[in-house]
């Protein structure tokens, strides 16, 4: 489990407590190899893909605005941080939420974001 651990921490600097839980309850059902097939499957479809570690950020956390999901979206604008986006690239994601989702959608964004740099600093 400390291999899972260590892939969150190169990803966003740390473990989310939401994987911690599920690695937790992994153990205490003697589940963990369930939990290991599914981070095999999350591994592939993020490490072994076309896209680099920051367009991979800005598209989880695009794609998470779009679906108002404020605390993943949280995670990801940071985690496209740790990737070397820029605060304007970030911004982008913004504008192009404000155009899919209406300004709902980009006042999530703009709050994800500015709590990403509160945390990255």
């Amino acid at each position: 489990m400390e291999n899972i651990r260590k892939k969150y921490e190169e990803l966003l600097g740390f473990v989310p407590e939401n994987i911690e839980k599920r690695l937790k309850l992994a153990a205490l059902s003697d589940e963990t190899d369930a939990i290991e097939i599914i981070e095999k499957y999350r591994e592939k479809l993020i490490y072994n893909n076309p896209l680099d570690k920051k367009t991979q950020q800005l598209v989880h956390f695009a794609l998470l605005i779009g679906g108002m999901h404020k605390e993943p979206a949280k995670l990801h604008a940071k985690g496209a941080l740790k990737a070397g986006a820029t605060v304007k690239e970030l911004f982008g994601v913004c504008e192009t939420a404000a155009i899919t989702g209406g300004m709902p959608a980009f006042s999530l964004a703009v709050d994800c974001v500015f709590e990403a740099m509160e945390k990255s600093v």
